[in-house]
């Protein structure tokens, strides 16, 4: 039998998340259970164990000898008293957290964290075999009728269980020794020997690139787990040992050899294609902070549904089916995507106010020392390497800086980034990818744009924008200019650059959703200064960002777009060209209706009222004429946002007075919808 880590993605390693059978089971199937059980315990005889090899060993010895006997009485169909229950529910208990522990043991990606644990994992065994012991001391043998024979096995094991040592293995204990050792020096500000390092990892067995990436992200789940903070330390000492080892000890990327390229191997490529609507709970649509399956595997956020549950609901909101349970089980794998996606893009969510914060600082001190001679061996990587190394820096860089704090503080105190926007010169694509991305993680820092503008960063980036050797890449370099943008004292500098605006506009016409987005965003930062309110008009976005409303089914990309038409619409000149944009108005007014967050009907009622102002009779004449629009003002000034119900109710009066006025026949020549429309703008910024 094959064990794979689905069933363990959502358990923390070394936690048994082990139940009683019911007490209203039968014997007969509590017992075909319990043989389930124990021959998938027996079935990892055929796994890898790299620790605990002779505790593993006799604890599956031990474990067959008691499948023969569930085989014996199964087989002969022997009468099962009651009186069996007790024995058989401790023992299947028992051999559920003896299934969880060989799972750990053999799980991909958790072999340094069993070493650094292995006095703990031995002391596991040693329990949980005694515990079977216990189990089969109460089993009534004299009532089953099995031979003698099985019945003195029986006998046997319980006695050898009842004095099984199971104490750790000497070559656990040796290599183990080195591990602490290696930590203290971490600890220490000591950089360590590689020598002892190469040892430890070839002890495991952990012999590429990819072997040691696989223990890091084992390592920063368990982490995410929302795990015990006493754990913290060591599991951010062990991922400085391991960060340290994937740099330095192995030099090879050897997934290359698959033809896998490393840029699409992180997180944030993940991110790129999934709609964000996959990450709003059903009930309250907004982002989910603690998202949890319900057992007719839809996700919803946990104080939604536990509301739901609480008002006395047992069917699935989404689908209506039947709820079986009430059980909640942590979606956790949406959970770090959540996290990612609201990291990367500043969203404030407290479940990821909470992991940021966490990063600012190391986890440890080993872990933060680990983390400054990996910045200064990556520098050195940039600016002497070989062009295969300086690829293989920038790739470790964009990991490294991908979702930690610290790591991106140390490594643009080092001086990484000159050197990479270098490296945006290249020819060589992989080169280019891992360098922009490398520059986007290290911008979300609050000392990246500094030091990218002070190091004339702009003019390499742009080129990126307009001439990225993919379009990935060109999407990227978007991002980073929205960071840029987001500091107040770069806006005019970068938007008094004639190619910037312009090759932002490129891509929303010709990238991907996401790239289109990332376009949009960086548009709209550089709004904030009023200088380049007209640039932005000139460079022909208004047609670019309509055809988005037009064409796009991506809620969060139309949202983004609305946000920067209503900016360009408090303006005269943008006013004018989204109605000169074809269908705007019909667009607009029926994305009033369609779109489904509160932002976006509110930039829909801000983008309304300003063609009003601007406007007057020729805007509110056509609007008038909808017979859809008034029902969705009223409905906005009741669900939506304060400030949607603040237009909301200011286009109400816009279109009242327009009609009372229309009724008395004094419309003609007038400008009175545009003076009223004024007048209340006027009096919603006083």
């Amino acid at each position: 039998m094959t064990h794979t880590n689905s069933d363990q993605s959502r358990r923390r390693i070394l936690s048994y998340t082990a139940v009683h059978p019911c007490e209203d089971i039968s014997p007969a199937t509590l017992l075909a259970s319990l043989i389930i059980l124990s021959q998938n315990i027996c079935d990892f005889e055929h796994n890898f164990f790299q620790t605990q090899k002779r505790n593993a060993r006799e604890t599956i010895r031990q474990v067959n000898i008691i499948l023969i006997f569930l085989h014996e009485i199964q087989n002969r169909r022997l009468f099962l008293p009651n009186s069996i229950i007790l024995s058989f529910s401790e023992l299947h208990f028992t051999c559920q957290k003896i299934h969880f522990l060989m799972q750990d043991c053999t799980r991909e990606g958790a072999r340094l964290l069993l070493l650094a644990k292995s006095n703990h994992v031995a002391s596991q065994f040693r329990s949980l075999i005694r515990a079977s012991s216990i189990a089969l001391d109460v089993l009534p043998l004299n009532r089953i009728e099995v031979c003698d024979d099985v019945k003195e096995l029986v006998e046997l094991v319980a006695k050898q269980a009842r004095k099984a040592k199971m104490e750790l293995d000497p070559n656990d204990e040796r290599e183990s020794r080195k591990l602490d050792s290696v930590l203290r020096q971490f600890e220490k500000g000591i950089e360590p020997d590689v020598k002892t390092m190469q040892e430890i990892l070839k002890y495991l067995e952990i012999k590429t690139w990819s072997d040691c990436n696989k223990e890091i992200k084992v390592l920063e789940d368990e982490i995410e787990f929302d795990c015990d903070e006493r754990e913290v330390p060591l599991l951010s000492s062990l991922m400085g040992f391991m960060n340290y080892s994937r740099v330095v000890i192995f030099e090879k990327l050897d997934f290359f050899n698959t033809g896998q390229s490393p840029s699409r191997c992180s997180t944030e490529m993940m991110i790129t294609c999934i709609n964000l609507e996959d990450f709003r709970c059903p009930i309250s649509l907004e982002l989910m902070m603690d998202p949890v399956t319900v057992s007719t595997g839809q996700t919803y956020d946990r104080i939604s549904i536990k509301k739901w549950l609480k008002a006395g609901n047992m069917i699935c909101p989404k689908t209506g089916e039947k709820l079986t349970n009430t059980e909640l089980v942590p979606n956790t794998s949406l959970k770090r995507l959540i996290q990612q996606f609201c990291m990367d893009n500043g969203v404030s969510l407290s479940i990821s106010g909470r992991d940021i914060s966490r990063t600012i600082v190391p986890g440890s001190s080993a872990a933060a020392h680990a983390t400054q001679f990996l910045s200064w061996f990556l520098t050195h990587k940039l600016v002497f390497g070989t062009e295969e190394q300086m690829n293989k820096a920038a790739y470790e860089i964009r990991l490294l800086a991908r979702s930690n704090i610290f790591n991106r503080a140390c490594l643009i105190e080092v001086g990484t980034i000159p050197p990479l926007l270098d490296l945006l010169g290249s020819n060589d694509k992989s080169t280019q990818e891992n360098a922009i991305s490398a520059l986007l993680k290290l911008s979300k820092h609050a000392m990246g744009p500094g030091i990218i503008m002070e190091n004339r960063g702009l003019v390499p980036i742009l080129m990126a924008l307009k001439k990225g050797v993919t379009l990935e890449i060109r999407q990227i370099a978007a991002a980073i200019i929205f960071y840029l943008s987001s500091v107040k004292e770069y806006r005019k500098e970068i938007g008094e650059n004639h190619e910037v605006i312009p090759g932002l506009v490129e891509l929303v016409k010709e990238g991907t959703s996401h790239g289109k987005k990332n376009a949009v965003v960086a548009i709209f930062g550089l709004l904030l200064h009023p200088s380049n309110h007209i640039r932005v008009i000139q460079s022909g976005s208004v047609p670019a960002l309509v055809a988005i409303l037009a064409s796009s089914d991506k809620h969060e990309l139309i949202t983004e777009s609305l946000a920067v038409l209503a900016v360009l619409a408090e303006k005269v000149d943008g006013a004018n060209a989204i109605l000169k944009a074809t269908n705007s108005l019909q667009l607009i007014t029926g994305l009033l209706q369609s779109v489904t967050s509160n932002a976006g009907k509110e930039h829909c009622a801000s983008i309304l009222l300003s063609l009003c102002v601007n406007f007057g009779s020729d805007v509110v004449g056509v609007l008038s004429k909808d017979t859809t629009l008034m029902p969705l003002l009223y409905s906005l000034l009741t669900d939506g946002t304060s400030h949607a119900s603040k237009k909301a109710r200011f286009l109400i009066k816009v279109l009242h007075d327009f009609n009372e006025t229309r009724a008395s026949g004094a419309l003609k020549g007038s400008s009175v919808p545009q003076e009223r429309a004024t007048q209340l703008c006027f009096d919603e910024r006083v």
